[in-house]
């Protein structure tokens, strides 16, 4: 079923495909060249594929690995984690297909750290396949996402944090809006390293 809905004069697209067990629904938002889906265990071998081409790349930009996450049973269960992370309003991630082409992920949107009540906030994490930089692929995504987190999920503070050297994603949230707060030193390890953290924010207003 797809539905649409007119919002702030843009059209927001949004279709539910039924999980196996049929409960649940997974949500797929479109742009115009890509798919943002929510996904299921079922695309593990998929997402194993993502990580495992992007390893050495990823590897300056993001968290520790443990052992057993280049594997499939490990995917699998992560995604499985994920669903029902998602279902309790923990996060929201969506995984980036082009249009034409859903056999492939070139990249991940996730809203993590949901905090509601007074708060109402998450922090954004966000990632692109090597090979599909620099074609405006992440800002297109990210622009819908972030539509999606505060039309439909109503949160009210999206912080990013982007480490000092990473000129590109300082770039990208400066283009989406994002508005420079402070730096958190050595706010989270990184390869083994603790990182300073440029702390970007976007409010919904």
């Amino acid at each position: 079923m797809c539905v649409e809905n007119i919002l702030k004069d843009r059209v927001l697209v949004f279709c539910y495909a039924s999980m196996k067990d049929g409960d649940t629904m997974m949500k797929i938002y479109e742009t115009d060249r890509l798919h943002l889906r929510e996904i299921d265990e079922s695309y593990a071998e998929k997402v194993l594929q993502y990580y495992d081409k992007n390893r050495e790349f990823l590897k300056a930009w993001e968290e520790y690995r443990p052992e057993g996450f280049f594997t499939l049973d490990y995917q699998k269960k992560k995604l499985q984690k994920d669903r029902k992370e998602f279902a309790e309003g923990k996060i929201i991630r969506l995984w980036i297909f082009k249009k034409g082409d859903d056999t492939k992920i070139i990249g991940c949107i996730s809203f993590n750290l949901i905090v509601r009540g007074i708060y109402q906030s998450c922090v954004l994490s966000y990632k692109l396949d090597k090979e599909e930089l620099n074609k405006g692929y992440t800002t297109e995504a990210l622009r819908k996402a972030i539509q999606v987190t505060f039309e439909e999920f109503h949160l009210h503070r999206i912080e990013a944090p982007v480490m000092p050297r990473n000129l590109a994603s300082i770039q990208v949230v400066t283009k989406i809006g994002f508005q420079y707060e402070g730096v958190s030193r050595k706010m989270l390890m990184v390869n083994g390293i603790w990182e300073d953290h440029m702390r970007w924010v976007l409010l919904n207003e």
